[in-house]
């Protein structure tokens, strides 16, 4: 198959830059990850093959980081950070206002598959705080309206713009 051949050999360039190729692991499942949307068993046993180690052990990687999707998931993946500091500042408020706007709860998607909703511990950015991630972009100081607006702005395909944590909102 031309797609597996051509991951096998993306596998293969990101290995060699590792001395210790199965240190290769993790930049290789998130490899497999953007190319499916989510690590899957196929991925997990060509990484295994490319590592020179079992699919059990891939398995046990991948099963163990949080940021790796061993389902389908939403074009787009909100990750709500809810530990304290954020949750004094509305994070719970963010939460229930996306469920009820998109219809599921954390750890669920959209039936047509554009949101994954995801509750997280810490995202590191308390002063900006309600915050998450779309993707791997932070959106910060999150309100109804900005909230609306993200929403509105992955419905019609757009990538988020990082929002500039490191300045006052």
């Amino acid at each position: 198959m031309a797609i597996e051949s051509d991951l096998r050999a993306r596998m293969e360039a990101i290995a060699a830059r590792y001395p210790h190729r199965l240190t290769a692991l993790i930049p290789v499942l998130y490899m497999v990850q953007k190319e499916y949307g989510y690590v899957t068993k196929a991925g997990m046993e060509l990484a295994a093959d490319v590592l020179g180690t079992t699919p059990a052990y891939v398995d046990s990687v991948a099963s163990f980081y949080t940021m790796l999707y061993r389902q389908p998931v939403g074009k787009y993946v909100l990750q709500v950070c809810k530990t304290l500091p954020c949750a004094l500042m509305g994070a719970n408020e963010v939460i229930a206002y996306l469920q009820e706007k998109l219809g599921i709860k954390p750890g669920e998607t959209t039936s047509d598959r554009q949101f994954t909703l995801e509750t997280v511990e810490c995202l590191a950015a308390c002063h900006v705080a309600p915050l998450m991630m779309v993707n791997d972009v932070y959106k910060v100081c999150l309100d109804r309206a900005k909230l609306d607006a993200i929403l509105d702005e992955c419905r019609h395909g757009s990538t988020p713009n990082p929002d500039e944590i490191y300045r006052s909102a």
